[in-house]
């Protein structure tokens, strides 16, 4: 019989799927190799609308967006009541509400995240000093019996480190584990909200074959693609192919993708590096040419790289413009700016210029927009800046 894990008492019995014989709960962890496995990767759920229901229960049982409302807002997140109805993370704000007309719509309040995700990273590194944080709502942790500070088996850490955010922070986690970073991502998504998924040695290579080359770090809209054209649509296609064919198709790429077919990740779970850059980008589904089209693409980009900003109290100094032609040549342009931002609309002021230079008729099918020279947020946007934006 193979190991259960119970989710509520945390105790470990020879037990199949049934009730819990400690505590009689039914929800259980049950996997062959649930004691050998010690890389987590933990999302929380849908977690900008997580918490503001958490603080307001009358929003309990609707649909909620957090979002900017009207003109080119987008999509932050939507709960999961809201998802039932098509509205997605990144979407324009005008679509999510044609698909769910009665949603409630509030705008982000990121200091109140920020305060939230540091509560949860607490109890994150009260289980292990080796965490790698994602964004503010996701991370790695590394689980393995050398360095996790519980001395009871990984699952029982993550399964105590679910119960302690959803008893002390009030909002739900997603829990993957595997033995590597890829898996354990892949494994985080798949019971969502408030799931604990396994995915083990054993079946990582029949796990992985029907699934989508999407699932794949790395493989944007372009790229799948590509793949597409060339027959190849699942990464059960790639486990078909050779590693000197998959190298000869995709460059450097295509030995990273022979590896993931196969279910292998070579990176560590590495704690948190001081960030060099923030940056988003888009690939298009057909080339673009146009300036007024390259630009519509890249204003909801700014906002993104806008709110990364915010989320790590920073400011960037250097303004990046990113394109990619349609024969995969990638461009970039620098400009500095007169002082450091947090702003969408000062990022989007400055880059706008930028593109008119550069779409002088060649197709680009990228476009991103970043930051770099980062600077504490304390130096950003002084008020007499934007005397002139309004």
């Amino acid at each position: 019989m193979v190991a259960t894990l119970c989710r509520e008492c945390l105790k470990i019995s020879e037990r199949g799927q049934g009730r819990c014989p400690a505590c009689g709960s039914p929800k259980g962890v049950c996997h062959a190799e649930l004691g050998a496995l010690t890389t987590a990767h933990i999302d929380c759920d849908a977690f900008y609308a997580s918490v503001e229901k958490r603080d307001d229960p009358t929003l309990r049982d609707k649909p909620l967006i957090v979002g900017h409302a009207g003109g080119r807002g987008v999509v932050t997140t939507a709960c999961y009541i809201a998802r039932q109805y098509g509205p997605r993370s990144a979407m324009p704000m005008f679509k999510a509400l044609e698909l769910c007309p009665d949603a409630v719509v509030i705008a982000p309040n990121m200091a109140k995240y920020r305060t939230v995700s540091r509560q949860i990273r607490a109890i994150f590194l009260a289980a292990t000093p080796v965490v790698e944080p994602v964004s503010l709502d996701e991370a790695y942790l590394d689980l393995d019996e050398a360095v996790r500070l519980d001395p009871r088996p990984a699952a029982r850490s993550a399964a105590r480190i679910a119960k302690r955010v959803e008893q002390e922070v009030g909002i739900t986690v997603s829990i993957g584990l595997s033995y590597n970073k890829f898996l354990a991502k892949l494994a985080s998504d798949l019971d969502k909200p408030s799931g604990f998924s396994v995915i083990g040695r054993a079946e990582a290579k029949g796990f992985l074959a029907p699934l989508s080359v999407r699932k794949i770090n790395g493989v944007g809209e372009a790229t799948a693609k590509r793949m597409e054209e060339n027959g190849v649509s699942t990464i059960g296609h790639l486990q078909s192919l050779s590693d000197e064919r998959l190298v000869s198709q995709y460059g450097k790429f295509g030995r990273r993708l022979a590896r993931y077919a196969k279910g292998e990740d070579e990176r560590k779970v590495t704690p948190e590096r001081v960030r060099k850059s923030v940056s988003a980008e888009t690939t298009f589904a057909t080339d673009i040419r146009s300036a007024a089209q390259l630009r519509e693409a890249i204003r909801p980009l700014c906002e993104r790289v806008a709110e990364r900003l915010m989320q790590g109290d920073i400011a960037g100094a250097t303004l990046v413009l990113k394109l990619k032609t349609h024969d995969f040549r990638v461009l970039t342009r620098n400009h500095s700016l007169s002082h450091p931002t947090q702003r969408a609309e000062v990022l989007y002021r400055c880059v706008a210029p930028m593109i008119e230079r550069e779409a002088d008729g060649r197709a680009y099918r990228l476009i991103g927009v970043g930051v770099s020279d980062l600077r504490p947020k304390n130096q950003a946007d002084p008020p007499d800046l934007f005397h002139g934006l309004s």
